[in-house]
Parts: C-alpha cells; structure tokens; sequence
C-alpha cells in the first residue's frame, strides 16, 4: 500500500512539474522586447547644477537650449541633439504598442555625464512610473568612456550669436584659439562618469537586483537558482564584487555583466563587453582613469582579455536549457562580421583600419560564443541594420541582429516577439515621424549666419534645414558625413577623383563601350558617381530599408551595372577598385533579411517577412 501511495504521489509531483513547465512556457508567447540601441542621449534641456549657464536661447520655442552645433553633429556618426526628440517618439511608440521590456544595449548617454546621466534616468523614470515600462541596460564605450571618472568636456557647444560655446568640467581644459571666442563655461557636470557612478544612478535599470526580480546574478556570484535570495545577491551585487584583472597587471576593472529574471521562464543575459585595457602607469595609480585605453573594439577584447565572460555565459547558457528558460542575450558589440561578410573586400579597396574595420569581430568570436549556447544575441554600437548568421562545425548557430541607433539613418528600433522559446519574431520600426524634430532649425540658422559672415570653413550646406522629416534629417546628416569625413578619410584618391566626376553613364562605360552592351545609357545619366557613393553607404546604414530612399529603378540601374563590371576586364588600378567595389555593393544589396523577419533557432534559419 505505501509503495502504491509513493508511486501515485510520485506520478502527481511529474504532473505538477509539468504543469508548470508548461505554464512557463505559455507566459513567454507573445512577450515582446523592444530595443533601442545608441541613443546617444545629450539632455539638451538639462540644468548645469553648479554653473548658471542656461545654454544657447531659442526665440521659437523661448526655451534656453544645452544643444551641439549643427557642424559637430554632421561630422559625427551621430546626431547629438535631435535624437532626444527620436527617444521620445520612440518610447511614445513602445508604449502605444502596448510592450512593457525596454532593452537599451549601451550608448544611452553621450559620453556618460553627469547632465545626460540624470536627464536619461528623468526620462526613464517618468514611462516607467506612467507607462509601467521595464529598463533593462547594458553599458557601452560612450557609458562610461573610462572605467573611472574622468575630467572632459566639449568645446562645440552652440552659444550666443551662433558662436561655438566650450563647456569644460575644468578651466586647464580648454584654451581659447581667438579673442572672439565665448568665455568658457566650467561645469563639473561635463566631465565622464565612471562605472560605479553610472550604475549608481542606473541601478535600477538592470544593473542591480531588485526584489520583485525572480532571479538575479552576475559573473561573479557564488550562490546558485536554487539557493537565490535577494539579500544575498544584492550584497555580492555590490560594485567592488563586480571587478577583474588584466593580466600582467593587478589593477582591477569593473565588468558590470548580468543575468535577471524579471518574469517567469524568461531570462535576460546582458553582457558588458567592453574591455579598458591598463597602462603600465596603471600599476602604480590604478584608480586613473587616464591609466587605461578607451574601449570600441569590443569582442575582439573580450576574446584575450575577460575570458571569465565566455566561462560564464556558457555556464548560463547550460542552467537555461535546463530550466527551460528562453534566453535573451544583448551587448553593445556586435559578434559577427556587421558588412554583409564584405569585410575582406573593404580592406583590399580602402586598406587597413577604414571603415571601422577594426571594429569587425574575428571569426572566432562567433564560433566561440555560438559553442557556448549563445543561439541569438542584439548588438549595437555600429549604428547599421544588419543581419548575420553563423553555424560552427559542432552544429551550433548563432543569429546577431544589429539595431540601428536612434540617432543617424537609418533611425529606427528592433521589436522581438518570441512567439515561441524557438522562433523569435523581429521587426524593425522605423522612425519617420519625429515630433519636434526641427525645433532646434531656428539655432542652427542662426550658427550658419555666423559661419557665413565669418568665412569660416566648417559653413554646411543649409538645405539640411529642408528637412521634413526626422527620417529626412538623417539621410541629410549621412550625406554630409559622407561629403565631409568619410569620402575623405577612407576611399582611395584616384577612385574618388573618377566617381566625383562621373555620371552612371561614365561608369557603365568605363566598363563596355556602348557597342558591346544592349543597356540604355541614356537611362544612366540622371545621377552621379557621388550619388553612387551615398548609396553605398545608405545601403550599409540601413541594409534592404535603404531601398526605398534609394528607388527600386535606381537600385535595378545598380544591379545592372554591376553586372557589367562583374564581368569586365581589370587590367588597371582604378578598374581592378571599381571591380572590388561592385563586390561590395553587391553583396549590401544580397544581404541576410534585415527589415521584418522570422528566426527559426531549431531549423537554423532566418525567413524574411517583408515580402
């Protein structure tokens, strides 16, 4: 009789396991996670708290404004002051669809000061107290720029008169190149926070356990799931638990990776990846923040650097399939090749180091993170829309899906619906529409006057204030960065000299005289070689979304034309460059569904919805 009792009891505690397991598994269908990379937040209507500099006023909006200059913003891979409005837009938008998981995969500040610090954790704060918004964060090379505090500031702030107004955290920081000059503000406020102040002021965005979380823990925990309690992890949550060593030296560094439950069955494995490797000075001054390298490279590091992150997250990776958790893993970096594997192309055209080829990971970054269970991983810092996979000889795949920022083109935020613990929905929301967008236009035309009266050669082309759209904005802010930094900075001069000067016709029969071709020319003369350059870096920004700024007649005039030069000759220099970069073009223009697609972690596949 007691044998038959246990065995019925037994059969009853499978029952309820199961039940459970099951209910888990249905609490996670339908979750959704938005993702918005690389906000670049400057609180461009924040307060100094120790200097009364209002910042530059606005007689449109008669509102004081902290805001860049337009000429910063378009030699930068970012906008600095608009993007403040797109964050809005796009919390508006997440709330309006209803989703409550907010993931933020670093860069959140501009450079991690104190006045965008707090700016960020109002605006934070304020959806999650009237929206029930949940902020998970990871940090990035801009949050913090040093692993401890540092002394900074920016000299292209806007002032008074559409002069540039320097805003030092102190007064040795900046000296002043002409008597025209605005006095410079000194604002403590400006300088670059560490880690430990950052997650101090974002601890609850993720960075520390909070008591409704139902599991938390980081690399370097010592209890298990089946021992958690919050008082314990808060203790050992504590920032000088959350260090490591480089080695040769001693010195320790903060790694502020972690793991949360914030719902049943689902797990959020935020990595911080990156890797501030110490001077020799940093020896004997190890709390300098000037004693260590800055941090952009990212996976690359972490392979030689924080292996203790790899052990983990193979450990983590281990305990979820176990419990059956759906696990979602998130960085700054990206873990594959973000160039449509066009990389080894880019270098043989434009050298070593262009294009932020430094920042592409090796190989062995995918394979390794892939064999330790990482099946999908959200990545940013590139501010392109990408999608890669890679499948290792052990059978393992690894999805990396590259969220655009919210601050250049093409600016938009990644939406995941996990419709099952092995299909993973995402879509890519673009923002077109940004309230507010142009309520800085009034400075900026007052900067251009000044740049104008004064000769200066920073003057931008004014059409940028033509812009009738936040999404317009962007392609403007591309163009120019395109004009004046990339052109200049990475294409090779020769090929730059023949595409500045030719149009598609030039091009086209650069490859084959007219009597060897059936196409229409004349169909190839209404745009540039410029015009060609600028797309090729739309298409890489925005991958297959770029298509409809392009035209889908230009973009087929493309397709033709590189399949002329596929197939032609390369007996000289600039034919062989012209050749290599069709390679490229080709392959932005082939590359995996970036737009609104379907991850299939079973089958190993990536189905494109768009269609």
């Amino acid at each position: 009789m007691a044998k038959k009792v246990v065995a019925i009891l037994s059969f009853l505690v499978v029952l309820i396991l199961s039940a459970c397991q099951e209910k888990q598994v249905h609490d996670q269908v339908g979750i959704q996670v938005a993702f918005l990379a690389d906000v670049h937040l400057q609180d461009i209507y924040g307060e100094l708290g120790d200097h009364a500099y209002p910042g530059v006023f606005n007689p449109e909006t008669g509102r004081h404004t902290l805001a860049r200059t337009m000429e910063a913003q378009l030699h930068s891979t970012r906008l600095f002051n608009e993007n403040y409005f797109a964050l809005l837009a796009a919390l508006d938008d997440v709330v309006k669809r209803g989703v409550k998981y907010v993931v933020l995969p670093g860069d959140f500040s501009d450079d991690g000061q104190p006045l965008n610090i707090r700016g960020g954790r109002r605006i934070l704060d304020g959806y999650t107290k009237n929206h029930g918004l949940v902020f998970i964060a990871t940090t990035g090379n801009h949050d913090p720029v040093r692993p401890f505090t540092v002394d900074a500031g920016k000299s292209d702030f806007l002032g008074e008169g559409g002069k540039e107004q320097a805003i030092m955290s102190t007064e040795d920081l900046y000296k002043p190149q002409n008597p025209d000059e605005l006095p410079v503000v000194v604002s403590r406020d400006i300088r670059c926070l560490g880690y430990e102040e950052i997650i101090g002021m974002l601890g609850h965005f993720g960075f520390f356990p909070k008591k409704e979380d139902l599991y938390w823990e980081t690399p370097f925990s010592t209890y298990s799931f089946d021992d958690y309690q919050f008082e314990k992890a808060l203790k050992q949550a504590n920032f000088d638990n959350r260090m490591y060593a480089i080695p040769p030296y001693h010195s320790l560094v903060p790694d502020v990776s972690y793991l949360v439950e914030p719902t049943d069955g689902l797990w959020f494995l935020a990595l911080d990846a990156n890797v501030y490797i110490p001077k020799d000075a940093a020896e004997a001054d190890p709390g300098n923040p000037v004693n260590y390298s800055g941090a952009s490279i990212g996976y690359n590091q972490v392979m030689s650097h924080k292996k203790h992150l790899i052990e983990w997250v193979e450990k983590v990776t281990t305990e979820a399939e176990k419990r059956e958790k759906t696990l979602i893993v998130f960085s700054h970096y990206p873990m594959v090749d973000f160039n449509d594997d066009a990389s080894e192309y880019i270098k043989d055209l434009m050298g070593e180091g262009k294009m932020q080829l430094s920042r592409v990971p090796d190989e062995d970054v995918a394979q390794v993170f892939a064999d330790a269970g990482v099946q999908i991983h959200f990545g940013g810092h590139m501010h392109i829309n990408d999608t890669d996979i890679r499948i290792t000889e052990k059978g393992n795949t690894l999805v990396n899906v590259q969220i655009p920022s919210l601050a250049a083109y093409i600016p938009a935020y990644k939406l995941l619906t996990i419709q099952s613990p092995q299909l993973m929905e995402v879509e890519t929301i673009v923002l077109d529409s940004v309230p507010r967008f142009d309520e800085l236009f009034p400075l900026y035309e007052m900067e251009h006057a000044w740049l104008t009266k004064t000769g200066s050669s920073g003057v931008w082309n004014r059409d940028v204030l033509l812009a009738k759209s936040y999404r317009e904005l962007t392609l403007w802010h591309l163009k120019e960065l395109v004009r004046l930094r990339f052109l200049p900075a990475d294409w090779p001069e020769n090929l730059q000299e023949f595409l500045l000067n030719a149009t598609g016709k030039d091009l086209l029969m650069h490859a084959k005289p007219a009597e060897q071709t059936d196409l229409d020319s004349a169909a190839f003369v209404n745009w540039t070689g410029f015009d060609l350059i600028y797309d090729f870096y739309r298409l890489r920004s925005a991958d297959q979304l770029a298509i409809q700024d392009i035209g889908t007649e230009r973009i087929e005039q493309y397709r033709c034309l590189l399949n002329v030069w596929k197939t032609a000759s390369a007996e000289d220099t600039l034919s062989q460059q012209i050749k290599s970069l069709s390679e490229i073009f080709d392959r932005f223009l082939t590359g995996m569904p970036a737009d609104h697609f379907l991850i299939d972690l079973k089958e190993n596949t990536v189905t494109d919805l768009s269609r």
